[in-house]
């Protein structure tokens, strides 16, 4: 565990705010070695010691609030009259202990996007967005994720062996993307990278965030001179009239939010299949539906663990601590879905329960969970259809995964199965 003295200035709430610590007077980190190999004993402990609220520190020693509770992410997701998503209030950045260089950035700072606005500006920017998303999701994304998928699993069909991280649910998603957007197919492997990179956060972090930009300034430059029928055109044409830097923006947004979700969600999925055969067998069957074992993992494991972030407009109380304006929360929402105020016994299956907190909530729930849904769904049935006998290669226990400040990856996912020729 990562931690310094508590009697840093920065501590979120000011002078008398409780400080988070591992009994001998220390902050929490939320990020490093001991946060990357179990973030859910950090999230345990500082229920235990604090409740639904725990301040702890960001990367760089940044000061913030950890929501835990399941009803406190809701109050903040759903009230942004006090808790918005306008970094310019947030009081450490303005006070100059954040700067441009920050790692954090890219996932907390202001961008000219509808995830940074709130009230009419917000309106205005998420309407091309859903207007968007929505007529791409009528153009066969199930059958743009049946042939990528069917391209992956023909790449390592007659090994007899894979591993379903790295040869599949990393990249599928990112392949998906770059047809919905019209960006060539060979862009996907460098782009998922970059995401991978902005979200784990380190000092990388800036370099690979410029480096989705330079891309995709380079596609809307295009898209201008040879319009088509897809994501990137939809946004430079739609009636909102976006100026350059918001069509930027918005890109950068989905295509980071989209693939880092899917594909870890779509690792999840897998993972539970291949470890519960109980699963496995009702999909198999028909007895149960693949959309069932997604709603699973949504409450178990949900592919964003923290969501960026909100900010205090004004003093307020938030789970009986004082929370000071221009503070910023983080949500904790795989926290948060295992509250055990809501789920006293988290071993009993969720079936239907679609409350989760996995798609946030409010006026900035995820505008593109259907087709999320839609990937990994149409990703799960073509794998099973092409390798009926797939089974895991390891012992479950064996499964390992790293955690960054806002996620928690499954390492791999190494199965065996008969070997086969290539579909054709």
């Amino acid at each position: 565990m990562n931690d310094q003295p508590s009697s840093a200035p920065d501590a979120p709430g000011g002078r008398g705010c409780p400080v988070a610590h591992d009994g001998v007077g220390h902050l929490t980190r939320l990020y490093g070695p001991g946060a990357a190999t179990d973030p859910h004993g950090i999230y345990a402990r500082l229920r235990k010691e604090y409740g639904a609220l725990a301040p702890i520190l960001l990367e760089g020693d940044v000061p913030a609030w950890l929501v835990l509770g399941y009803r406190e992410n809701r109050r903040v997701l759903d009230n942004p009259s006090q808790f918005s998503r306008d970094a310019r209030i947030w009081r450490d950045w303005k006070e100059g202990r954040v700067d441009a260089t920050s790692p954090l950035i890219p996932m907390l700072g202001r961008h000219s996007d509808c995830a940074s606005q709130d009230g009419e500006p917000h309106r205005r920017l998420r309407g091309a967005v859903t207007d968007n998303l929505g007529t791409i999701s009528g153009r066969g994304i199930r059958r743009h994720v049946t042939h990528f998928a069917h391209r992956q699993i023909d790449a390592f069909a007659d090994a007899g062996s894979a591993d379903l991280v790295a040869d599949y649910a990393e990249y599928l998603p990112m392949l998906v993307l770059t047809r919905l957007f019209g960006l060539p197919a060979a862009e996907g492997r460098n782009l998922a990278e970059s995401c991978a990179h902005v979200v784990k956060g380190g000092e990388e972090a800036l370099a690979h965030d410029d480096r989705i930009l330079r891309i995709l300034a380079e596609l809307a430059e295009r898209k201008r001179a040879e319009p088509g029928p897809d994501f990137t055109t939809g946004l430079i044409g739609h009636p909102a009239d976006l100026d350059e830097e918001e069509i930027l923006s918005h890109l950068r947004l989905v295509l980071i939010i989209a693939h880092t979700t899917t594909s870890n969600l779509l690792a999840r999925v897998l993972q539970l299949i291949l470890t519960d055969t109980s699963w496995l067998a009702g999909l198999v069957s028909g007895q149960l539906d693949i959309s069932a074992v997604v709603e699973e993992v949504m409450w178990n494991a949900p592919p964003l663990a923290v969501l960026p972030g909100r900010f205090a407009v004004g003093d307020l109380e938030l789970a009986g601590y004082p929370v000071k304006e221009g503070d910023l929360l983080v949500l904790g929402l795989g926290a948060g879905n295992l509250d055990p105020e809501i789920r006293p016994d988290p071993g009993v299956r969720v079936q239907g329960n679609q409350s989760h907190l996995a798609f946030s909530g409010g006026a900035h729930e995820c505008p593109g969970q259907y087709i999320g849904q839609a990937v990994i769904e149409t990703a799960v049935d073509v794998l099973l259809h092409r390798l009926p006998d797939l089974r895991l290669a390891v012992p479950a226990d064996a499964l390992t995964s790293t955690a960054s400040t806002w996620e928690t990856r499954l390492d791999a996912l190494p199965v065996e199965f008969a070997a086969r020729t290539a579909d054709v």
